[in-house]
């Protein structure tokens, strides 16, 4: 390894970085991402780090971005900087609607072929995906769980780790900074992204789960906190406190 090399922890696949690099395993779906990558490179999208091919040891070879990441049990990220990740999340839908390759592709997911009334998702924008510099949101990492699905699913989990939604805070800071992402991207209201938050959470267990089963090492690892049944919990917990978020809107 070389001297410079750095582990970073916390990604599911595990990374290493290099200079100004980070480095992380490939699969079978590092193609469809790597597609995805160039295609959003092209066409400008700001805030995704820059594809730089794969190393003499087949791991893919991505941009470092300077600042931090979000420690999302111990912070609540300011309302300036979720109001800048969502307003993000909608220029990435944007550019990406124009991203419609033809016919199958393997993705993390499984093979998928882009349904009429879907776009490739980032499909985990979690606040521990987000980059911070100087206290703005600069970048969204991680990009090899994209694949197939409603743009609702990825302003869905942003507000599961980003409000949070997945934990209890104050209902009064939920329904305002509920308001703050739902005007940011300006497309669906509260309600309907609540309702959105618990189907696309309960998919996610399932996804796990099943990722568990196949036997892929970055779910495997997420067996380690206590996934899928920590997520199904939570979203249970959420369930129970709807009406009263539902009241202070």
């Amino acid at each position: 390894m070389p001297e410079d090399a750095e582990h970073l922890p916390g990604a599911v696949g595990g990374v290493t970085r290099i200079g100004r690099t980070v480095r992380r395993p490939t699969g079978p779906w590092t193609p469809a991402v790597h597609e995805l990558l160039t295609f959003l490179d092209a066409e400008g999208l700001r805030g995704v780090p820059a594809l730089h091919g794969v190393d003499d040891e087949g791991r893919e070879v991505l941009e470092h971005v300077e600042g931090r990441g979000v420690p999302v049990d111990d912070e609540v990220v300011l309302d300036t900087v979720l109001e800048e990740a969502v307003t993000w999340l909608r220029d990435f839908h944007d550019v990406v609607e124009g991203f419609r390759p033809s016919g199958v592709r393997t993705w993390r997911g499984g093979d998928a072929e882009l349904a009429a009334d879907q776009v490739v998702c980032h499909n985990d924008p979690g606040a521990y995906n987000w980059i911070i510099q100087s206290g703005h949101f600069v970048a969204m990492i991680d990009w090899d769980m994209a694949g197939p699905g409603r743009a609702i699913d990825d302003l869905a989990f942003m507000a599961w780790t980003a409000i949070p939604l997945y934990r209890e805070i104050p209902v009064e800071d939920v329904a305002r900074r509920l308001d703050i992402l739902v005007d940011a991207y300006g497309e669906w209201g509260p309600m309907t992204v609540l309702e959105a938050v618990v189907e696309r959470m309960s998919t996610a267990s399932d996804r796990i789960e099943a990722g568990q089963a196949r036997g892929d090492q970055g779910f495997v690892n997420l067996g380690r906190v206590g996934e899928p049944q920590r997520t199904r919990d939570r979203v249970a917990a959420f369930r129970a406190r709807i009406p009263a978020i539902e009241a202070a809107l």
